[in-house]
């Protein structure tokens, strides 16, 4: 745990979603499987706590977020949080939309890289929480939904309409974000939505494959590359060079660029430590 804390204890049990943590790669499991892992009130409020806390841990290099069974996740509950919405006050309602963005800012601010396994559906909140990972290891069976629409409501929610035309562009994000329509993993594939595609039956493997090169490799390194990422997103290309430069400057006092050079000159693998 790090000393950057107060006096506030680290979250042990949460009981929302699974989470579980080993050798250093963290994991969360929407583990509703019968309704297709839909997020509620309670599950939103705890993955917003746990990105905060996620980097004070001590014990965490990577992320995994997974959704048990069929599917990924198949956005926010129709009765548990739709129907309750609609009986609720223009402050509450603001209340609640503040929530939900606050999960994918802190996903992108979270210093730690995030993978999202994706089997089956990820739909409406479940889909931006896909594209607001870092990587999007998706098999044969995903789709993607990004439903708001067709429940009346904007299709730029949660973030959806920074994110997804920086992925796919402008384009293809007018399409998806404005009709709403279900794509399949290879049509996912060919906008640019999916890091890497494999069969079901190779969805753990390459998951765990990726999680374990992330938590074994140059982790302070990784972390201000998605930092520079997420910030210079909206910067001018001067203070996008001075930001570059100014973090490499910081990394090449680092012991893993020491380590490097020396394990280029003793012709072996670095052994990396994220310092």
């Amino acid at each position: 745990m790090t000393r950057y804390r107060g006096s506030v204890p680290i979250t042990d049990e949460w009981q929302h979603f699974r989470f579980e943590v080993g050798d250093r790669v963290a994991t969360v499991t929407l583990d509703r499987p019968e309704k297709m892992n839909p997020l509620t009130f309670e599950s939103y409020a705890d993955l917003r706590d746990l990105l905060h806390e996620l980097p004070h841990r001590g014990d965490a290099d990577v992320l995994v977020i997974r959704g048990e069974g069929r599917g990924f996740c198949g956005g926010g509950d129709v009765n548990e949080i739709i129907g309750e919405l609609i009986k609720m006050d223009p402050r509450d309602l603001i209340g609640f939309t503040r929530m939900t963005g606050d999960v994918i800012k802190a996903m992108r601010e979270c210093p730690i890289p995030i993978v999202a396994g994706i089997q089956g559906i990820a739909a409406g909140a479940g889909s931006v929480i896909a594209i607001a990972s870092d990587f999007r290891v998706c098999s044969t069976s995903a789709r993607f939904a990004f439903l708001f629409t067709k429940v009346g409501l904007s299709g730029g929610d949660m973030g959806a309409a920074y994110l997804l035309p920086r992925l796919v562009g402008a384009g293809r994000a007018t399409e998806l974000l404005m009709l709403g329509d279900t794509i399949d993993a290879e049509t996912a594939d060919r906008y640019g939505l999916v890091s890497k595609l494999v069969s079901d039956e190779e969805l753990d493997d390459a998951v765990t494959t990726l999680a374990r090169r992330l938590a074994d490799g140059p982790t302070l390194a990784y972390a201000q590359t998605k930092s520079l990422i997420t910030r210079e997103l909206d910067m001018p290309i001067g203070a996008a060079m001075e930001l570059d430069a100014m973090t490499q400057a910081l990394l090449m006092t680092t012991s893993d660029h020491a380590e490097f050079h020396a394990a280029f000159n003793e012709k072996r693998p670095p052994d990396w430590t994220g310092r």
